[in-house]
């Protein structure tokens, strides 16, 4: 039995479990990752999660942290500019699901409610009929996400919670994604309608890290964030009759199935 396997479907590991969900831990850890001495865990970490060390710029490395938001070089990361083009907003492991009477409810996952995702009744009924795009984050994925598309964005909205890691196993257990700490943008789009933008921390993450919290014009492709330590997720809600979602990645879905994502790859078309 895995750890993790043993913090989530045991009653002693569900009691060990309650206190590292805490945003103190996740603080401490991202404080430990800042320090200098956390660049003797950087070569190890590459090297037991099969991270090419010549993919990405390592300038002025100075702790782990800054080797985990490490910036890739730009052109092993293409952006898909085509209009007509639903963007992926980073690397992850990407399932969609159908928003149906307000409920996302993945195959194998717990099931859980836009509303409560959003903690915005009338913003989820928008979405109602909808897409809502996950894509997973593992520690060995680049960090650092883009804006799916070009608009006006608000201010970000940040909501408190918790921190479950969201390996499959936590997902199984438990809505995580409506009880992790989480922030979000809406974005006004020309092509897809008002559409929402979130990032959700995880166990260990240190930071969500926004470049610009309030509300402003973005652009499509250009950089909104990046993680400090630990997997996580970004989610994109899309309203109904916006995108026709690429078939392979909606059936892979269908089935459980997760599919790997570049960040800028089109993952669907524009109705």
């Amino acid at each position: 039995m895995s750890a993790l396997h043993f913090l989530y479907n045991t009653k002693p590991g569900r009691i060990l479990l309650r206190p590292l969900l805490l945003k103190p831990v996740s603080d401490f850890s991202g404080w430990l990752l800042d320090s200098k001495i956390s660049k003797c865990i950087i070569n190890k970490f590459a090297s037991s999660n099969g991270i090419e060390l010549e993919d990405y710029i390592l300038d002025d490395i100075n702790c782990f942290n800054d080797f985990f938001c490490r910036r890739i070089k730009p052109e092993l990361r293409p952006l898909d500019m085509e209009n007509e083009h639903l963007m992926a907003p980073c690397d992850g492991l990407l399932k969609i699901y159908p928003i149906e009477d307000g409920l996302v409810m993945p195959v194998k996952q717990s099931r859980y409610s836009i509303t409560d995702l959003l903690e915005n009744r009338e913003l989820a009924e928008s979405f109602d009929g909808g897409y809502c795009l996950v894509y997973r984050l593992c520690v060995n994925h680049y960090h650092r996400y883009a804006y799916f598309e070009s608009g006006e964005k608000s201010k970000d909205v940040i909501i408190p919670g918790f921190y479950h890691t969201v390996q499959p196993v936590a997902l199984e257990a438990g809505p995580v994604f409506v009880q992790n700490a989480r922030q979000y943008t809406v974005i006004d789009t020309e092509r897809f309608g008002r559409c929402v933008q979130m990032e959700v921390g995880a166990m260990l993450v240190g930071r969500i890290v926004n470049e610009e919290p309030q509300a402003c014009p973005v652009t499509r492709g250009s950089e909104k964030g990046h993680f400090e330590y630990g997997g996580s997720t970004i989610i994109v809600l899309v309203p109904r009759e916006k995108v026709e979602i690429k078939s392979d990645i909606l059936e892979a879905s269908e089935k459980g199935e997760e599919t790997p994502i570049k960040m800028g790859e089109c993952v669907g078309i524009v109705k």
